[in-house]
């Protein structure tokens, strides 16, 4: 029974498989029928697109061998062009070439003529310096023969008479090199003394025409300025001074070449800070109030050192003058301290020599009384201040004093070279103009140390507070001629290698002693 069931059971799986194989056949074939189709459609719609595109590729083929063509007859075409530019040029250069040869054949054919010419003459000369030569033999046997002297004897002789000669020229033109220079001195002197101005002009310019006035803080500044400038403007007018405010922390600079403007504007911006009311109208009020005070002040000032001095009947004008010059200075020094030192100097050398010291010091307070008066004359301020004194009822020996204390005159009087030397005493002592003594040792040290570095120097001695060296020389060493070349050498070397205000004078002495002894 169990067989049975598993036989049927196998016979109705067999039959179910039977069938389920065969509806998968038909199934199967009916797709593998579908599928045929569509590849056959694919297959002709691909050869379709393939033969169009092939086509397009014969077609787009065609265009790009024509544009080459097209190109390269272009270029061709261009080549050709230059190419036959090439070839008109090389023509032109070997036409060029081919004159240049036949130049040159016509140069090389000159030439060996000019050779031959040449030799020929060579030739000529040779036998003509041989004949020249036996012709000097002669000469030379004839001449030592005559003078009983050898050629070498002769030469010697020729050489020490040349040397004298070249001496004796040299001498000459040496003196006339100096005699020149003496007539050509006063013009090359101004240009080295325009040229000296020019280059240090604009330092004394700004040590000179300057006043710093310090300001308790910056903001200080805004209100100097004012509302668009109003304040700084009605200031510059007033006092006749610029004022410059840059980024200087706590100061403003007033710059002006007057000097007494320029106090009167330091003075009167001092007073507007500390009262604090800047404005225009409070500015000029301020500037009249202070500019009568400093011309009270100058009297004063003036009436003090004719005081000190000891001087009586001056005329006020100068007592006022004399005023104004305690606000100028010169190299540093304060030019109204220096008028009362060769002042009391011109009273000293005066009373030694018996002449009459007030006279003397007169002349001395007075001497640079014209610097006062330089900015607003025209004119040197010793001719100046001669005239100033003289309107005003100075003794002629006191005009001629100042007008010849620098040489512009002739002196007439005994009291012009006392103020030429209290004038120089004062201005070349050391501390008188901004020079320490310190640098003024060390200036004098290195003045003799360069003066003994040249050969045949024995002694050397800086005299004069340094504007004069003078410097003895071995006599054996240095003869009369070579001491003037060699304080003209230590000159020069001087102005290279030192610096020093005026001038310094070089005095190179040479004597020789004889000396014996009696027994």
């Amino acid at each position: 029974m169990n067989l049975a069931s598993i036989g049927v059971g196998v016979l109705i799986g067999a039959v179910l498989f039977a069938v389920a194989w065969f509806i998968q056949w038909r199934l199967g074939r009916g797709r593998l029928g579908s599928a045929q189709n569509i590849a056959t459609r694919i297959i002709d719609e691909a050869k379709k697109e393939a033969e169009t595109r092939k086509k397009e590729a014969i077609l787009e083929a065609k265009e790009e061998w024509y544009r080459a063509k097209e190109k390269f007859e272009q270029e061709t075409a261009s080549r050709r062009k230059e190419m036959e530019k090439l070839d008109k040029r090389f023509a032109e250069k070997e036409a060029s070439l081919n004159r240049r040869v036949e130049l040159l054949e016509k140069k090389e054919t000159e030439s060996k003529r000019r050779e031959v010419v040449i030799a020929k003459r060579e030739e000529e000369l040779g036998r003509a310096e041989e004949e020249v030569k036996a012709l000097v033999e002669k000469e030379n046997r004839q001449l030592e023969r005559i003078a009983g002297l050898s050629t070498a004897e002769a030469k010697h002789l020729l050489m020490q008479n040349l040397e004298e000669e070249a001496r004796h020229e040299a001498s000459g033109t040496l003196r006339q090199i100096r005699e020149e220079a003496k007539r050509t001195a006063e013009k090359e002197a101004k240009k080295i003394i325009t040229q000296a101005i020019q280059r240090c002009a604009a330092d004394h310019a700004v040590e000179n025409t300057v006043s710093v006035v310090t300001l308790p803080n910056d903001e200080m500044k805004g209100r100097i300025i004012g509302r668009e400038g109003r304040n700084i403007r009605s200031f510059e007018t007033a006092t006749g001074v610029d004022v410059i405010i840059d980024d200087t922390p706590g100061a403003v600079v007033l710059s002006g070449f007057d000097p007494i403007r320029r106090e009167v504007a330091r003075l009167s911006l001092e007073r507007l800070i500390s009262d604090g009311r800047i404005h225009p109208g409070r500015i000029e009020e301020l500037v009249v109030k202070v500019q009568k005070e400093l011309d009270e002040r100058i009297v004063e000032i003036g009436e003090q050192t004719v005081l000190e001095i000891g001087i009586v009947g001056l005329h006020e004008d100068l007592v006022k003058l004399l005023g104004r010059l305690h606000f100028r200075t010169s190299y540093g020094q304060n030019v109204l301290q220096h008028a009362k030192e060769v002042a009391w100097l011109c009273g000293l050398m005066a009373s030694e020599l018996r002449l009459d010291p007030q006279i003397a010091k007169r002349a001395g307070i007075l001497h640079d009384i014209g610097k006062a008066l330089t900015h607003e004359t025209e004119g040197i301020h010793s001719l100046i201040g001669g005239d100033v004194a003289e309107r005003c009822g100075e003794p002629p020996q006191v005009v001629n004093a100042i007008r010849a204390h620098h040489d512009d005159v002739e002196a007439i009087s005994l009291y012009a070279p006392l103020v030429q030397a209290a004038d120089a005493i004062s201005g070349a002592r050391p501390g008188a103009r901004g020079e320490t003594l310190e640098t003024y040792v060390r200036r004098l040290e290195k003045l003799e140390t360069l003066a003994t570095s040249f050969k045949g120097v024995d002694k050397c001695f800086a005299i004069q507070a340094g504007r004069e060296i003078r410097i003895m020389v071995e006599s054996e060493k240095v003869s009369d001629e070579e001491a003037a070349s060699l304080s003209s050498s230590i000159a020069r070397k001087v102005e290279k290698e030192l610096e020093y205000p005026g001038q310094i004078k070089v005095v190179v002495i040479r004597e020789t002693r004889a000396v014996e002894f009696a027994r």
